[in-house]
């Protein structure tokens, strides 16, 4: 008997895009905000200004994340083919996208901290010294922000087919993915230099207004709105980041999807489906259905054929004997 040719039915579970540009540029982000905080660090000492020590300490917790960012990158790429990996290695970028947000919420309450005590305990602010502080530090995350923007790079197209027939199981593995997803690992990076972009403005406004008007409150108080708003984005960014990590996706459009394509076949009730996140926008699922007649798996594959974000579907059909209810 001749030997089954089986790699026919062996796809790849790398789900993530064929690029290394965000990883690229997640380095080249790291490296400039590095620079820039060893500079305000050094120049903080040198001429005793606390304006630039801070500033120089922030922007390490920023690099620290977009290192981060960027080593996930490298990770994920680096494991790419490692079977251990069920569904691929892109979950180590979302892991990451996590961690930063966590992080930006840490950032949040050491800024929120440090502004209220300033609101209670006026200090005596040097306003050009830390003025020339913001303007460096705004420039240097309006540059880091265009490198981190998003280009919405095309996903890979895989084609793969598996068929097990055994207990009448189909896996299908023929996708194309979406051409537009969002990259959380990136869209985190990005967030902390926005966010670090919004601090370094925040501080502009309120040294301008200490400078020429000597209200020298406006500056806490602008570090007070900035960590509102930079809470509120970091917010959002976790629950996105924790919704992929904890399989939360049953509430998904794609799943309203499945249940209709499914309910347009005759004699056929949707029994379970499973439904979860492997890459940027693809989706894995897993289907148990229930007929009477004699309906192959391939049948309902062809059904759910048109739903291009089912990149991996397990399909699952029980019979009903004739006596059965």
């Amino acid at each position: 008997m001749t030997a089954c040719n089986h790699s026919r039915w062996e796809p790849s579970h790398d789900y993530r895009p064929l690029e290394t540009r965000s990883e690229r540029q997640a380095w080249r982000v790291a490296a400039l905000t590095g620079a820039t905080m060893l500079v305000e660090i050094a120049a903080g000492y040198a001429f005793n200004s606390m304006a630039l020590l801070a500033d120089g300490w922030h922007m390490a917790s920023h690099m620290l994340a977009i290192g981060l960012t960027a080593l996930a990158y490298l990770l994920a790429r680096r494991y790419a083919d490692d079977p251990r990996f069920a569904f691929g290695t892109w979950k180590i970028e979302v892991l990451a996208g996590f961690a930063s947000s966590l992080l930006l919420l840490v950032v949040v309450a050491l800024l929120a901290f440090e502004s209220l005590w300033r609101l209670w305990r006026p200090q005596v602010i040097a306003f050009e010294v830390a003025l020339g502080v913001a303007v460096v530090g705004l420039l240097v995350n309006l540059l880091s922000a265009w490198l981190l923007r998003d280009q919405h790079e095309h996903a890979h197209v895989h084609g793969h087919a598996h068929a097990d027939h055994d207990h009448d199981h189909d896996h299908d593995h023929d996708h194309v993915a979406p051409a537009k997803a969002r990259d959380l690992n990136r869209h985190a990076a990005f967030i902390h230099v926005l966010a670090d972009a919004l601090t370094s403005v925040a501080a502009i406004v309120a040294l301008l207004g200490g400078l020429l008007f000597g209200w020298s409150w406006l500056d806490p108080l602008m570090g007070v709105l900035g960590a509102v708003i930079i809470a509120l984005w970091a917010r959002g960014l976790l629950v996105e980041t924790a919704t992929v990590l904890l399989d939360r996706e049953m509430d998904s459009p794609v799943v309203v999807r499945v249940r209709s394509a499914l309910a347009e076949e005759v004699d056929t009730e949707l029994a379970d489906l499973h439904l979860w996140r492997v890459g940027r926008a693809q989706y894995a699922c897993i289907v148990s259905v229930v007929t009477h007649g004699d309906i192959s798996a391939d049948r309902y594959k062809v059904r759910l054929a048109g739903i291009s974000e089912l990149v991996h579907v397990t399909i699952e059909v029980n019979r009903c004997a004739e006596n059965e209810p």
